[in-house]
C-alpha cells in the first residue's frame, strides 16, 4: 500500500487515517432551467437610439450576460421553502440598417427579471463571520443571516432574433418603469443608457441556461486519509533564457493540420489493400 492516498477513487483497501469535520456548504435544492425569452426591450446608448430612429431593419451580433443580483425571500405558509428573485443583466450589440448610410453598431442593456420556488430548509441560528466588514452591514442584512444561500451559474444567452417595432403599432406590457441599474453595470457601456420614452424599440429574443440551487453552511464528517499535498514540481523559466521556457511548448500540429474526423466506410481498407497487391 502506498504511504498516502491520492485524492481521486478509493482502494478497497485504502486505510482511513481519521474522521475530520468540515465546514462547507450543502445543497438543498436546485434546478435548471431552458429560458426562451421573448421580445425583451433593449434600452440602447443615446448614440445608439440615433441609428434606431432611422433604421429600417436591424440585425442582431451578440449578447453577454453582465450580471445577476439574487433575492431570497422566506414564504410563510410553506415551511422551509424559499422565494429566488433573479434579474438578469445583457449587454446586447447589433446592426442598424439604414437606406442611406452603412451599419451602424448599435449596444444596449437588456433585462430579465425570473422567479423560482425552492426547498432551503429551516434554520433559527444567525450566521456572523469575523470577516464581515461593519461598514457594509445594514438592517436587512441582519435579519437574513439565518437565510439560505442562493448561487445562480449561468451561461452567455444565444441571440435568437432581433426586431425593430414602432411603439404605436406594437402594444405590450414592458413598460415596468425605470429600474435601479448598478453602477459597475452601466461603465461597461460606452455612453449613458436610455430609459426615456421612444417612438422606435428593439426588441430581443434570447435563449437562456441556468442553474439555481439553494445552500446552507453546515458541518460534515468525512473520513480522512492525509494531508493533500500536489506531486507537481512547479516548473518555471530563467528570465535571461526565453528559448528555454519555449521549448517546452509542444508543437501545434493541429494548428496546421486539421484533424481528420471522416471515418473509412466498411470494406474500404480491405478493397484498398486487394487494390494495391
Amino acid at each position: 500500500m502506498p504511504d498516502r492516498v491520492l485524492p481521486g477513487p478509493v482502494q478497497e483497501n485504502a486505510c482511513i487515517r481519521e474522521a475530520v469535520c468540515v465546514h462547507t456548504r450543502k445543497i438543498y435544492d436546485s434546478c435548471k432551467d431552458k429560458d426562451c425569452i421573448e421580445d425583451l426591450r433593449l434600452y440602447p446608448t443615446r448614440e445608439s437610439q440615433c441609428y434606431i430612429d432611422n433604421a429600417v431593419s436591424v440585425r442582431a451580433k451578440s449578447a453577454k450576460l453582465l450580471y445577476v443580483t439574487i433575492d431570497v425571500d422566506e414564504i410563510t405558509f410553506n415551511r422551509g421553502y424559499y422565494t429566488v428573485d433573479l434579474r438578469y443583466f445583457y449587454r446586447i450589440k447589433g446592426e442598424a440598417f439604414s437606406l442611406v448610410n452603412r451599419p451602424a453598431e448599435i449596444t444596449g442593456l437588456a433585462v430579465f427579471d425570473k422567479r423560482v420556488i425552492l426547498f432551503g430548509s429551516e434554520g433559527s441560528a444567525k450566521v456572523f463571520s469575523s470577516t464581515t466588514s461593519l461598514h457594509d452591514l445594514d438592517s436587512h442584512t441582519i435579519e437574513t443571516t439565518n437565510l439560505p444561500t442562493a448561487v445562480v451559474e449561468a451561461v452567455d444567452p444565444i441571440v435568437l432574433g432581433m426586431k425593430l417595432v414602432d411603439v404605436c403599432d406594437h402594444h405590450s406590457n414592458d413598460d415596468v418603469g425605470v429600474f435601479e441599474v448598478p453602477g459597475f453595470i452601466a461603465e461597461t457601456f460606452p455612453s449613458d443608457i436610455l430609459f426615456d420614452p421612444t417612438s422606435r424599440r428593439v426588441l430581443v429574443t434570447l435563449g437562456q441556461f441556468s442553474i439555481i440551487r439553494l445552500e446552507r453552511d453546515t458541518q460534515l464528517l468525512m473520513p480522512s486519509y492525509d494531508y493533500c499535498m500536489p506531486d507537481k514540481e512547479c516548473i518555471g523559466s530563467n528570465e535571461d533564457d526565453p528559448c528555454t521556457l519555449f521549448s517546452r511548448i509542444h508543437f501545434p500540429v493541429d494548428e496546421f493540420f486539421p484533424p481528420d474526423t471522416l471515418e473509412c466506410p466498411e470494406g474500404y481498407r480491405e478493397a484498398r489493400t486487394l487494390a494495391d497487391s
